[in-house]
């Protein structure tokens, strides 16, 4: 992205050429002293005026506001950044008055720092993440669809499943893999004709898994069918 400015012009070229959805990211770090009120709430800013703009084009926001997993912070902490991000970012959404029936919510999971030794498995990973949820996400948001966030492919689709599983919540839960989905394909792959096959293979497995998970019935035996 180029930024802002200019944004609606871009945007209304974008729509001609066919696009339907928008994206933008931003990052949240835990660390000892961050993030500050003021990141956050530049942050939320930033997302709700790319919000803004999408919509007045006639484009549906992906608004993703990433709180990364770097570091050695524990789930509860991770669950209150998620949370003070997230109320922050639907504050300036409404503010800007988004309409939630035409966006999307693409957040993290709430996980401990990769440099966190605590265990966890996904029925906690989901009851953190829906608790924050559903404080701060308006019904009228149709859908949110998460990111791996560095988990793995495995570990990615075990903790949508789990949410599903958890559900009653106002909202579809989805997915919006990046490299969840891809490395394990780019891993058969490696860049040779010959395992062009056997790697749309595993991206159709691949696929279908987060399906199934989707739906509250993906099973960690799956993996090796």
């Amino acid at each position: 992205t180029e930024g802002l400015d200019g944004l609606k012009d871009r945007l209304l070229e974008y729509k001609d050429m066919g696009a339907k959805f928008t994206k933008w990211r931003a990052v949240i770090t835990i660390g000892e002293n961050t993030p500050t009120n003021t990141c956050i709430g530049s942050n939320a800013d930033a997302l709700a005026r790319f919000a803004a703009i999408s919509q007045d084009t006639d484009l549906v926001p992906i608004v993703e506001p990433e709180v990364l997993m770097d570091g050695n912070h524990d789930i509860k902490k991770s669950e209150e950044v998620t949370y003070l991000t997230l109320k922050s970012v639907f504050s300036k959404l409404s503010e800007y008055k988004i309409d939630f029936n035409g966006m999307l919510l693409k957040p993290n999971w709430v996980h401990p720092g990769k440099e966190s030794r605590q265990e966890i498995n996904d029925e906690e990973i989901a009851q953190a993440s829906l608790r924050v949820l559903k404080e701060v996400v308006p019904p009228e948001v149709p859908g949110i669809v998460f990111l791996s966030g560095g988990d793995s492919a495995g570990e990615s689709t075990g903790h949508l499943n789990a949410m599903n599983v958890l559900d009653d919540v106002p909202w579809q839960l989805s997915f919006s893999f990046g490299r969840a989905l891809q490395q394990p394909i780019l891993e058969v792959w490696k860049g040779k004709s010959e395992n062009i096959e056997v790697a749309q293979k595993e991206f159709y497995k691949r696929v279908k898994l987060n399906s199934l998970a989707r739906n509250g019935k993906y099973e960690r035996g799956m993996e090796n069918e």
